[in-house]
């Protein structure tokens, strides 16, 4: 408790009573223990202590003390002064009306999220095999990495990140992805979400139009509401985001996030002609791509697709990439890569905005990529993965392939299920199989303008053993098909 601070306070509250030295002392300290500031059971400071602080003689704190005990606010013991049980007043708030405090306007137009990432139950997207990560090769090198460690590592950190992890990022990019950057390009965030936040308010202004897929990814569209930008949804079929000509005349976009090598949550992939075509019609308006490129590193059909960023010469792309997926949600580490000529101006918002820290476990995630140890550890991963969507796959065309579809099964750790029959309530499947369980999300709560053709369901894949893939849809199959039993009676 800082007894200058609440003496002098209730000093400047109680100025025009002129009160002397010692009854001020006296009123403070009995209106403190009245409201419960200092609570029952504090031991007050010692006399010639609080004198010292306050510089007053002791016998004005003695006198205050001693009002106290004969009021009974105060005991005394061999420990000191004791605060007495005494019930809070609330006299003096009571009768008063307080105010309504509500959030701002841009946060009421947020939508609640349906994000079943934070779950470990079956088909839970979004969540990596936690168990098979290498925790003990990435305890030595956090250890390593604290024990050279010195005090410029204790202090903020260099708001961009280690030039040591941006440095090892671009490698990794250039070789892995066919991203074209150096290290001044590469700026470390927080995660998925820190990036679109980021780059909704440094790349456009409040009332600027952004482009997101439908349907699509609530984490973006909540980053977009919050920055107050204009949402306009654009339809996603079996090859991914399709503006039509009318789109690009009528609500021209500043802002066009996509995730084309796996889109979120359809799972369909983004055909080159489409990418090309998306990249000139961004240079004609004068629009930045969001390339999110969440989980491409799983390309189960071949080898992983080339970044949108690398496919023509100073593409109006900003890049998305993050360990989430391929390490483990908890490190909260991703980063973005901005064209060359924004670089310069990125470092300069960061530098002004952005006060980092954790150099330790961005250092230690530099040498896990040196190292090797994240390229073998992401053949691991991918090898499981492909199993685990194979063995889902078949089990989905056993068990529902008369009434559903399968879509986005060729990389990722999701894939969708399209019901063919547009009658079936992919919320209701939903509930019921959670109630069961088994964690789905339904397809048609990622519209977009509230409304889309999709109506299905999305399973992730990665946290579930192949082995036990035939029995949990099997368990899902009984659901959907008495939810398709109980339609066709309606019907």
């Amino acid at each position: 408790m800082d007894y200058t601070l609440l003496i002098e306070r209730f000093a400047r509250e109680h100025a025009h009573r002129g009160w002397p030295r010692q009854r001020l002392l006296h009123e403070c300290l009995r209106s403190a223990i009245r409201s419960g500031t200092l609570a029952a059971g504090t031991r007050l400071v010692a006399t010639r202590t609080l004198a010292g602080e306050l510089g007053v003689a002791r016998n004005t704190v003695l006198y205050a003390y001693e009002q106290l005990a004969s009021e009974g606010f105060v005991t005394s013991d061999k420990r000191g002064t004791i605060v007495a049980g005494i019930a809070p007043d609330g006299a003096a708030w009571r009768g008063a009306e307080i105010p309504q405090v509500s959030l701002s306007r841009r946060v009421h137009d947020l939508r609640p999220l349906h994000n079943a990432s934070n779950r470990s139950d079956a088909f839970a997207p979004g969540v990596p095999d936690l168990a098979h990560f290498p925790i003990t090769l990435w305890r030595r090198m956090l250890e390593r990495a604290w024990r050279a460690a010195g005090p410029a590592q204790l202090n903020y950190a260099e708001a961009a990140g280690e030039p040591a992890l941006r440095e090892a990022i671009a490698d990794h990019l250039r070789a892995s992805r066919g991203v074209v950057c150096d290290a001044s390009q590469v700026f470390i965030t927080d995660g998925s979400q820190s990036s679109m936040d980021l780059c909704a308010q440094a790349c456009a202004d409040a009332g600027d139009t952004v482009w997101i897929e439908n349907p699509g990814y609530s984490g973006a569209l909540a980053s977009f509401r919050s920055a107050t930008l204009k949402i306009e949804g654009i339809a996603v079929d079996r090859e991914g985001i399709a503006p039509k000509a009318r789109d690009w005349r009528e609500r021209p976009p500043r802002l066009i996030y996509v995730t084309p090598s796996h889109q979120y949550p359809i799972g369909s992939v983004l055909s080159l002609p489409r990418r090309l075509a998306l990249i000139e019609g961004a240079r004609r308006a004068g629009a930045l791509i969001l390339e999110d490129d969440y989980d491409s590193e799983f390309r189960h059909d071949g080898a992983p697709l080339s970044a949108m960023q690398g496919l023509v010469p100073d593409a109006p792309v900003i890049y998305l990439g993050t360990f989430s997926k391929t390490m483990f949600p908890a490190l909260r580490i991703a980063y973005i890569v901005v064209p060359k000529r924004l670089s310069v101006a990125m470092a300069t918002l960061r530098a002004q905005s952005s006060l980092r820290g954790r150099s330790v476990e961005q250092l230690a995630l530099a040498e896990f990529i040196r190292s090797g140890q994240f390229a073998l550890h992401l053949r691991r991963m991918r090898r499981l993965y492909r199993q685990r969507c194979d063995a889902l796959v078949a089990a989905l065309q056993t068990h529902l392939g008369k009434i559903a579809e399968v879509h986005g099964a060729s990389s990722g750790m999701h894939l969708s299920l399209r019901l063919r029959d547009a009658a079936l309530s992919d919320v209701e499947i939903t509930r019921r199989a959670m109630e069961e369980g088994i964690c789905v999300n339904a397809l048609s709560r990622h519209a977009i303008g509230g409304k889309t053709e999709w109506n299905g369901l999305m399973l992730g894949y990665a946290q579930v053993p192949a082995e036990a893939m035939g029995g949990l849809v099997k368990r899902l199959a009984a659901i959907v098909h008495m939810a398709a039993y109980a339609a066709n009676r309606k019907g």
